[in-house]
């Protein structure tokens, strides 16, 4: 049986004092909705997410304010993620910021699994509900949607908007409060939660990054997250893999031998945990990719074999599908970055 999803304690606080703000005794609702209001003050305590859509629904009466979430925003600070907000802070670009997003928002909550997709001419982040698991209410979409956004124009200039963003929720009676906070079309019932934002944009450098503060603070994102979850054949495959990958890409056989399973086995493990091992096997591939690509010390021919492709011109197809642009783009833009 999955687990159920949780989110940061500290990240609560920020709907407390809109709360508060609005005259309603936020530690009363919170108690309601089986909340203990003290776990706020732990940075790693973390409530189910239960709990916090009961708190969301009950917010929501309170206030008699349906968009509520987008105005929580306003209470965020790098703080309420953890060591994310301070990665965010010193991300070199938009791009980054959104990468590490997708890499480390398990940390801050694993209620929606998240996804970033380089297309021609824009990029698409999904906040994606994971299979078998509960929705978040969507008031906490709209307050993830509405940081986001903020987070952008936090680096860009207040004047920055998404080119279109696209909600499940249903149309509420009065949409202009979506409209006047993202000022972007806004398109309700959609399938599925996503932003859209413009690539020039997200691919130009931000003068005040800090990469050595980014890293310092992924360190203690990849720390949390193991904390956080166990030891699942998913993770035991990525490991096999970075291990593997520099004498050249590894059969599934062969992780399947390394992991003392039969191939069969393996699969099964794998599709219980809602993945493959060729995405597996690309996934970690990114990673390791956009890894390699920020040391300038290793050559484009030398990563491609440290991630065990045949040559440079197979890892450079891939890199190009990954990310939109090739190597040599990427790397320019890292040294543009200094």
């Amino acid at each position: 049986m999955t687990a159920e999803p949780t989110s940061l304690a500290s990240w609560t606080r920020a709907l407390r004092k809109q709360l508060d703000a609005l005259g309603l005794d936020s530690a009363r609702l919170c108690l309601e909705a089986g909340l203990d209001p003290a776990l706020m003050e732990h940075p790693n305590a973390r409530y189910p997410l239960s709990a916090t859509t009961r708190l969301w629904r009950l917010a929501v009466e309170a206030s008699g304010d349906p968009a509520l979430g987008l105005k929580t925003s306003q209470y965020v600070s790098p703080t309420s993620f953890h060591a994310l907000g301070y990665a965010l802070v010193a991300s070199s670009s938009l791009r980054e910021v959104f990468e590490r997003i997708v890499r480390y928002h398990q940390v801050v909550s694993d209620a929606l699994s998240l996804e970033l997709k380089t297309l021609p001419d824009r990029y698409e982040f999904y906040l994606n509900v994971p299979v078998g698991s509960p929705a978040p209410a969507p008031e906490a979409v709209d307050a993830f949607i509405a940081i986001y956004v903020r987070t952008c124009r936090n680096r860009l200039g207040r004047d920055f908007a998404p080119l279109a963003v696209f909600l499940r929720r249903p149309a509420p009676a009065d949409p202009s409060p979506w409209h006047d906070a993202l000022r972007a079309p806004v398109h309700f019932g959609a399938a599925q939660d996503l932003l859209q934002f413009p690539r020039e944009a997200f691919d130009s450098t931000l003068e005040d990054g800090n990469q050595e503060l980014a890293e310092h603070n992924e360190t203690v994102l990849k720390r949390t997250l193991e904390q956080l979850h166990p030891i699942t054949w998913r993770r035991r495959v990525c490991t096999c893999l970075e291990s593997q990958l520099p004498n050249g890409e590894p059969s599934a056989e062969r992780i399947a031998s390394s992991l003392h399973l039969s191939l069969r086995s393996l699969q099964r493990h794998l599709a219980d945990e809602g993945c493959s091992y060729e995405n597996l096997l690309s996934e970690t591939r990114q990673n390791l990719a956009l890894q390699h690509m920020r040391d300038l010390h290793c050559s484009i021919s030398e990563i491609a074999y440290l991630l065990g492709f045949a040559d440079s011109s197979s890892f450079s197809r891939a890199f190009k599908r990954w990310t939109g642009m090739a190597p040599s783009q990427y790397r320019d833009s890292v040294l543009a970055k200094g």
